[in-house]
């Protein structure tokens, strides 16, 4: 079996609006709701389990029994960091999956990712125990020596930039989310999923990305998000 956890427990406080960002209107749609589309529509995905922001549970579920999202099976409250949030996803699956089933970890508002980055992803995982999306890094990458002056450089071919969607067998996930809560490991500041691995001494496999997989953090996002819609689906645009 292959679940997917979508988190979605964000307030989108960057965003300036009074509703969090995942449940924003674009082309009246929810943005949470092209994202669940995109794991709906691929045949690799068995179930999916939104971890969502608290008070927004019984909206979440009209919005995927009006769009059809019947692969939605669970829906489980956000921490009050991303990580905790996860991990209120990975916990409340141990009654439910296998250890060798796959998870696959995205992001809520990361609307536009392809089946072809989903199925990568899966089938990595499948071949190596863990996949997360990546893409070359293009552009120069200096380190700061004193704020307004450097010397060093790292080799952009050295680096790749990862995000979601990730997937891991459910044993070492909840393995990893256990050990990481309770020594306190990878679990601080911006940490997530792939970095709080790497930390515990895991090895991490390379799957596609895709420049379109973009994250809505910012006004200036949705907009692009808009003309990615526009663009690739017009049929949204009505």
């Amino acid at each position: 079996m292959t679940v997917a956890i979508i988190i979605a427990g964000g307030s989108g406080s960057r965003m300036g609006h009074d509703i969090p960002k995942q449940f924003l209107n674009v082309y009246d749609k929810p943005v949470l709701i092209y994202t669940l589309e995109g794991f709906q529509k691929h045949p690799g995905i068995d179930a999916i389990e939104v971890v969502c922001i608290d008070g927004w549970h019984d909206v979440l579920r009209a919005y995927a029994k009006q769009y059809g999202i019947t692969k939605l099976q669970w829906v489980v409250s956000g921490g009050k960091t991303g990580q905790e949030s996860i991990r209120n996803g990975v916990f409340a699956l141990e009654d439910k999956c296998a250890d060798d089933d796959i998870v696959v970890i995205h992001d809520g508002i990361r609307p536009l990712v392809e089946p072809e980055v989903l199925t990568d992803v899966i089938v990595t995982c499948q071949r190596h125990g863990n996949a997360v999306s990546s893409l070359p890094y293009n552009e120069q990458i200096f380190v700061i020596d004193d704020e307004i002056s450097t010397t060093r450089y790292i080799p952009r071919e050295t680096l790749r930039r990862v995000s979601t969607p990730q997937a891991y067998h459910f044993a070492k996930l909840d393995w990893a989310y256990h050990k990481a809560f309770e020594e306190g490991i990878g679990i601080h500041g911006s940490s997530y999923t792939n970095t709080m691995m790497v930390e515990l001494g895991e090895r991490l496999y390379f799957a596609n990305g895709s420049d379109k997989n973009i994250k809505l953090t910012t006004k200036d996002d949705l907009e692009l998000f808009k003309a990615y819609l526009a663009m690739y689906r017009p049929h949204e645009n009505r």
